[in-house]
């Protein structure tokens, strides 16, 4: 039966569609394109204008109790693999642009985990993209920032907008040691050891955090932020999240689906009836978390000081000290985790963890979907992955990697990858690119969890995946490992 379209007048006299029935669309616009009809349709403020919030004023601590930090880079070290989707600028999109047609046949898919050349002698300790992101960023045992990838709005901080299809040094950030990074759509923050937070790429909805929104910005700047050093960045696909040692959460952005934490959606009515939103272009506190009983009682869960964070495509979850999880931001497909696809303003604690004994330990998110390791080691997932199967409206334990150690996962648009005990484990629906790992000529994706065996033997420290691309550090310490790792195909790129 098709669906009934009801018309509702909103108090202004425009005109607001409502679909009776059905879920609420998310915009997906991991294609450009389509991003850039959705601009012209709903021009998002026009470039270049500064904030125009009355009184939003960066936040500013006194330098005398500042604290001072210096925070570590992750302990791994190791050689950096790839597998899946290479040609970045097709990635998501049904053709390649205008504008990059010359690349359009960069960049292939490899199907099994190759080697970079380039980096034969690189020692990584972290690598790092994005469910939404088709470019990725990787930090020396050195904290040196390389970036790679698709380039079309500066994100990979080189001070151009050229593809760049091996990794190569930031080189303003040369001199800084940095040690976490994070990817958006097409921005990109970087965290430095002694707190402080870099954003580069596109900012037209305010998601680099520098107080203005305008088309890119091509070099690495520091975010409008004078608060205690930061220890944590994350990016959705159209805004970001800081967290400084006192375990406060920030964000900025787009505010659309209520992902910034701050109870808006920011929708206004602008002239010719058009909406827009108020993007927040500077760091914002999160300054309450809730939770709703069954019958819909809000109450404020106070002392929340937050651990750990990590975006989805549109919604955000966060760890807090006392092993809570909560989740905010785009309801659809169940991603947050509260029995119902209502959006979430505010951050709302996801009650299955909140059991003595039962908390969350590690947290992980994927384009529409969210994971969590429990206490015990156990995995949960909520969400989507295969948006044509059902969704799982709450947190549900993953009954394939029952009774294993998970060391790391990541998750593109809708592909799994899982680093547990001695193993490497995947699994996702079709269309796949390669970035499950199988090999050629083996199967092209998998409804279940299946180990990966290219890597068998291979003792991986780190997995990390882009929208349709998967990154992993893998231990080259003992002879066997390093013999294991020479038989992996070598990755050498064409490039124009």
């Amino acid at each position: 039966m098709p669906r009934k379209k009801v018309t509702e007048v909103s108090g202004n006299g425009g005109i607001k569609r409502k679909r009776a029935g059905g879920k609420k669309k998310e915009r997906e616009f991991s294609s450009d394109d389509e991003f850039d009809d959705y601009e012209e349709q709903e021009n998002t403020k026009k470039p270049g204008k500064p904030a125009t919030k009355s009184g939003l004023q960066p936040v500013t601590v006194a330098d005398d109790i500042k604290e001072k930090i210096k925070l570590d880079l992750p302990k791994v070290k190791g050689q950096l693999l790839i597998f899946g989707a290479t040609n970045w600028d097709l990635i998501g999109r049904k053709e390649v642009p205008k504008a990059q047609v010359a690349f359009r046949n960069l960049g292939q898919n490899l199907w099994g985990p190759h080697r970079y050349g380039s980096l034969s002698d690189v020692q990584v300790s972290s690598v790092v993209s994005g469910p939404c992101a088709a470019h990725s960023l990787l930090i020396t045992t050195e904290g040196k920032l390389w970036s790679w990838g698709r380039n079309e709005k500066g994100q990979l901080g080189h001070g151009d907008t050229k593809r760049l299809e091996a990794p190569k040094l930031i080189e303003p950030l040369a001199d800084e040691v940095v040690v976490a990074a994070a990817c958006g759509r097409n921005h990109t923050l970087a965290l430095t050891e002694g707190g402080t937070a870099y954003s580069f790429g596109e900012n037209k909805l305010g998601q680099l955090g520098q107080g203005n929104q305008t088309d890119a910005v091509l070099s690495p700047a520091l975010i409008q932020y004078n608060g205690q050093p930061l220890v944590k960045v994350a990016c959705g696909a159209e805004f970001s999240m800081v967290v400084d040692c006192k375990g406060n959460l920030y964000s900025f952005g787009c505010p659309e689906y209520g992902q910034l934490g701050h109870n808006s959606d920011g929708k206004f009515i602008a002239r010719a009836q058009r909406i827009e939103f108020d993007c927040e272009t500077i760091a914002r506190r999160v300054a309450i978390f809730i939770e709703k009983s069954k019958d819909g009682q809000v109450t404020p869960v106070p002392n929340v000081v937050v651990r750990d964070v990590a975006c989805g495509g549109n919604h955000t979850l966060i760890l807090d000290s006392q092993k809570r999880v909560f989740s905010w931001g785009f309801g659809g497909y169940g991603r947050l985790g509260h029995t119902e696809q209502k959006d979430e303003m505010v951050p709302r604690l996801v009650k299955l963890f909140d059991f003595p004994g039962r908390g969350a330990s590690q947290i992980y998110t994927g384009y529409q979907c969210s994971f969590a390791v429990n206490e015990m080691g156990g995995l949960f997932f909520w969400g989507v992955t295969n948006t044509s199967r059902e969704s799982t409206m709450y947190p549900k334990a993953v009954q394939d990697l029952c009774g294993w150690k998970v060391r790391s996962l990541a998750c593109g648009k809708s592909s799994i990858v899982i680093a547990a005990d001695d193993s490497t484990i995947s699994w996702g629906p079709s269309p796949t690119f390669g970035e499950l790992g199988y090999g050629d000529n083996k199967a092209k994706s998998s409804t279940t969890a299946q180990e990966v065996k290219t890597l068998d033997g291979v003792y991986t420290e780190q997995v990390v995946m882009g929208y349709a691309h998967c990154l992993v550090i893998v231990r080259q310490d003992t002879p066997q490992e390093q013999e294991k790792l020479k038989k992996l195909p070598e990755y050498n790129p064409r490039t124009l």
